[in-house]
């Protein structure tokens, strides 16, 4: 897709796309993304957070009078767009060392979606806490209505770098709209747990997939024999991997699907695979450490990813973020074990991880759907951003049919 804002910064445009795809179920309009856009200066992150933040402190304003005005859903609508310009805001400044504009921008996000979800009477939106070992993951369960009918469920959860909020637009509203009973939380790493708890990714998918599984079981709004899971962006491996040693599930998406992050850590180190996983994980590198703090130095991209990176995983350097993706794989007969019906969606012009998708599918040995979303739909990027109704329309249409299929 031609770039039509921030022509020659790639990070940007995909970050402002994310936003405008949104606007499909409330999470932005589209003169305030391209005014806060026109007021950012190309490739400057703290421009970035100042606009933005403007943005959604103006919104919020607006929609806290609207509210006690007594007009219930102007202040939701707005509300709802006010916590996707807060997420926005705080997105480049994740990193080893945690801004303080980070965890305020955030805490501001999620307190602006939790009031807008306070305002639905259809569908009901509530905030839950997940128990896991020790302590808690934060969710949403939505209700298509009060009836308590056990429905088909979806389990959904973000990736590398985006919230349970933004699920919401991402495909949340869109299955309770038909009709079924959704469950959306952070896992450890995901900006929740993470930001208030210390808690970072794991490998071990499963070891959080079952706990969340055995608490939707509990709801009486969940038919326990029609549970499906979805995992967006990294969450297209991680999801994967929890459903090749949880069995409880009914059918796994993977938006888009991911094979071995590792490959991501070893492409820019010479030599084989074997020589530069040896690096990233030796005791002692300095010379991929100054190659890896150059890279930071002249691409911005990669300067993000890699401060991310060092915050997500709990990890203190750029090199061993890089190890750490090594061990998030299906590689090994990982992607064999699955056995529900599994939907590996695909992005024409993935800019992030082109040819992932088919190699999941290549080694599934279950039920399982390639799904491709092409640039001539609008769909052609990471997540399908731009495209949101087209890419829930194809994905919610082929969970339909795999649940009544496997319905008892």
């Amino acid at each position: 897709m031609k770039q039509l804002l921030f022509p020659n910064n790639t990070q940007f445009w995909y970050e402002t796309l994310r936003s405008m795809s949104h606007i499909a179920y409330g999470g932005a309009d589209f003169g305030e993304v391209v005014s806060t856009a026109a007021r950012i200066t190309e490739g400057d992150y703290d421009s970035w957070y100042t606009e933005w933040y403007a943005t959604a402190g103006r919104v919020s304003s607006e929609a806290e009078k609207a509210l006690a005005a007594g007009h219930r859903i102007s202040a939701r609508d707005g509300f709802l767009r006010a916590s996707n310009y807060y997420r926005s805001a705080e997105f480049f400044l994740h990193g080893k060392d945690c801004d303080p504009r980070h965890d305020h921008a955030y805490d501001r996000s999620v307190e602006c979606f939790q009031t807008a979800a306070s305002l639905y009477t259809t569908p009901r939106i509530e905030p839950v806490q997940i128990p896991y070992e020790d302590t808690t993951l934060p969710g949403y369960l939505y209700r298509a209505d009060d009836s308590g009918t056990p429905r088909p469920t979806l389990i959904m959860h973000n990736g590398f770098d985006g919230t349970a909020e933004e699920m919401h637009f991402f495909g949340a509203l869109a299955g309770v709209e038909r009709g079924y009973t959704v469950l959306v939380f952070d896992g450890p790493g995901m900006p929740g747990p993470r930001h208030h708890q210390g808690l970072v990714f794991r490998p071990d998918w499963e070891n959080v997939i079952t706990p969340v599984i055995d608490f939707a079981e509990s709801i009486p709004e969940v038919d326990n024999s029609r549970i499906a899971l979805l995992g967006l962006s990294m969450g297209g491996l991680l999801a994967p991997r929890a459903a090749a040693f949880e069995h409880r599930l009914a059918a796994l998406i993977a938006l888009d699907g991911l094979y071995d992050l590792g490959e991501t850590s070893v492409r820019n180190i010479p030599g084989d695979r074997q020589e530069a996983e040896r690096l990233l994980r030796a005791e002692s590198a300095p010379e991929l450490d100054a190659a890896l703090e150059r890279i930071m130095t002249q691409d911005p991209i990669a300067r993000w990813a890699l401060n991310h990176g060092m915050y997500v995983m709990g990890v203190d350097s750029p090199r061993a973020f890089n190890a750490s993706y090594l061990d998030y794989t299906l590689a090994g007969g990982i992607a064999e074990k699955i056995q529900c019906p599994t939907l590996v969606c695909d992005a024409e012009e993935d800019e992030f991880f082109k040819g992932q998708p088919e190699q999941l599918y290549a080694h599934l040995t279950c039920p399982k759907t390639l799904m491709l979303f092409t640039a001539e739909e609008g769909a052609g990027a990471h997540c399908h951003p731009g495209a949101t109704r087209h890419a829930n329309a194809r994905i919610y249409d082929w969970l339909d049919e795999t649940l009544a299929a496997a319905r008892p």
